[in-house]
């Protein structure tokens, strides 16, 4: 008889926990130590080497929710990010790369690549065409992010994924917007699948934390690269970031039904020009979204017709004008100001990124109380520029 999958809470809230053998308590103990035994051992513990026993309990919770073989935790979604392609990457190779990503994972090619001797491509479109255009006979690996950040696009996950194994090539996916509640990648056929697990994954906008999952031959090669970086996370962070991610399905289900609201609300809004949302019919890859996610979560952005989107959040309440995103709390920033300032204005313009986009993280308050406030934000934002012109 087959061995029965269990469901997402169940994962969340029991894969990869440690006994308590001594006390018998419920969750699970947190060893502090940074020095292990290395004589008459089965394995030589050391922090930086991602193997104390509250890192390696983490990585096999994260994997079991990821499906995937293996992971590791880092100190932060960037150090994922950047251990993951330059553990395939080496002098004289070239990769191929969505154009609209992260601000940070576009900094760190356009900016340190160089230095590495690495090339590197942004495909011009999300199409699986557009991206083996660019294929070259030193191309190693293909880096997709989807949902993309700010502008909510979708990218066609199998077809990457068989596009990669088409060419022999190594494919990786910021999967943080998406959590793996909503979206399963190495499902598709992805290779590796990287988080910032300050998000989602922590959802109380109080963890700093990164991961990857991949299969156990390449978390290896991972690690062998990572183990050299220091990009290893506090035990003290891992455990909080356990507890963290036992209410994460409930959760992320609150935030991708609150943003579905948040999302037809504004759509409807006579002072909003455009709202971006996979949920939307109305968003050009909607079908798309449908076909690859089991939620379209928590993450939309949007532009105001005819107002100042900085004297908006200024009259916010509720909503907090903070940076970064998925915590319990709904908050609002200008990705051009924050999350992709690195990017030039030229830059941002060619992602269709304006400087009055509003990025907004939807979280678990009641979506009446958030509608209210925007309601009354958008009417002061209303009076101050009539006002004005005045």
């Amino acid at each position: 008889m087959a061995k029965r999958s269990q469901g997402i809470n169940t994962l969340c809230a029991h894969a990869g926990e440690l006994e308590d053998k001594q006390f018998k308590g419920a969750v699970s103990p947190l060893y502090m130590s940074t020095s292990y035994a290395f004589e008459d051992v089965e394995v030589k513990r050391y922090p930086r080497y991602f193997n104390t026993p509250n890192q390696q309990a983490l990585a096999q919770k994260i994997a079991a929710l990821e499906h995937g073989e293996a992971a590791l935790i880092f100190g932060s979604g960037m150090a994922a990010v950047s251990s993951s392609l330059l553990a395939f990457l080496h002098k004289g190779d070239h990769v191929v790369l969505q154009k609209t990503l992260y601000g940070g994972t576009s900094n760190l090619v356009t900016e340190e690549f160089k230095k590495f001797g690495i090339d590197f491509t942004f495909a011009r479109d999300l199409s699986a065409e557009a991206f083996e255009k660019e294929i070259r006979k030193n191309t190693k690996g293909i880096y997709i992010e989807t949902p993309s950040n700010p502008l909510l696009s979708i990218t066609d996950i199998k077809a990457i994924a068989g596009l990669a194994k088409k060419h022999g090539l190594v494919s990786m996916i910021d999967n943080t917007f998406a959590s793996p509640v909503n979206q399963n990648p190495i499902d598709m056929g992805i290779d590796v699948v990287i988080h910032s697990a300050t998000k989602y994954m922590g959802g109380h906008s109080d963890i700093l934390a990164g991961a990857v999952v991949s299969s156990e031959e390449k978390i290896d090669t991972i690690f062998q690269l990572a183990k050299n970086f220091g990009g290893s996370l506090s035990d003290y962070t891992v455990w909080l970031l356990e507890r963290s991610i036992k209410t994460m399905g409930l959760r992320v289900k609150a935030q991708n039904e609150n943003a579905g609201r948040m999302a037809e609300f504004l759509e409807q809004h006579e002072l909003v020009e455009k709202v971006y949302y996979p949920g939307l019919k109305s968003h050009p890859d909607h079908e798309l979204a449908k076909s690859q996610m089991k939620g379209f979560g928590g993450m939309l952005s949007f532009e105001l017709k005819g107002l100042d989107s900085a004297i908006f959040m200024k009259y916010l309440k509720l909503i907090k004008p903070s940076m970064s995103l998925a915590g319990v709390e709904s908050t609002i920033l200008s990705p051009a100001k924050t999350s992709h300032a690195l990017l030039s204005p030229e830059e941002r313009e060619e992602q269709g990124i304006k400087d009055g986009l509003l990025r907004f993280s939807v979280g678990i308050e009641e979506p009446e109380d958030l509608i209210a406030d925007i309601e009354e934000a958008l009417e002061e934002t209303r009076k101050d520029m009539v006002d004005v012109r005045i």
